[in-house]
């Protein structure tokens, strides 16, 4: 009975210690995106050209960033999302197929939804603030 009780201790400490993959691969997405999203924003005001993302069928990519010589990994790149199953909706402003990134320092509140199964995370800004992960059902 004491081993059964060990087993099932253990049992239960490792199941709460192991996170949902799908959900934390959603959330290192958002996050990775946010911040690629705010350095295109940034290139964008610092070049005074303007920057657009768009989603592509398997990823993303930067429109308007010149390559960086010897960058390998620079915004000028197409992106593969990190999880096969990623998908992305842009949701603010209603029916756009690109988000603007600049140059001007304020630019329109723009949103997004990530999509990864029946999960769902949103990212956005209100125009000044840095792209972040919102909560659910919060505006920008």
């Amino acid at each position: 009975m004491i081993v059964v009780a060990i087993i099932a201790l253990a049992t239960a400490g490792v199941s709460l210690a192991l996170r949902d993959s799908d959900s934390t691969q959603l959330e290192r997405e958002a996050l990775r995106l946010s911040a690629l999203l705010e350095s295109g924003r940034a290139q964008s005001r610092t070049s005074g050209v303007p920057v657009l993302w768009r989603s592509t069928g398997s990823g993303f990519e930067f429109i308007g960033v010149a390559p960086t010589p010897g960058a390998a990994d620079g915004l000028a790149n197409t992106r593969s999302w990190l999880s096969d199953g990623t998908r992305v909706q842009i949701t603010q402003p209603a029916g756009a197929a690109v988000l603007v990134l600049g140059p001007e320092p304020l630019i329109a509140a723009q949103r997004l939804m990530l999509l990864q199964g029946d999960r769902r995370l949103s990212l956005g800004t209100d125009g000044l603030a840095p792209f972040a992960v919102l909560p659910e059902g919060s505006t920008p």
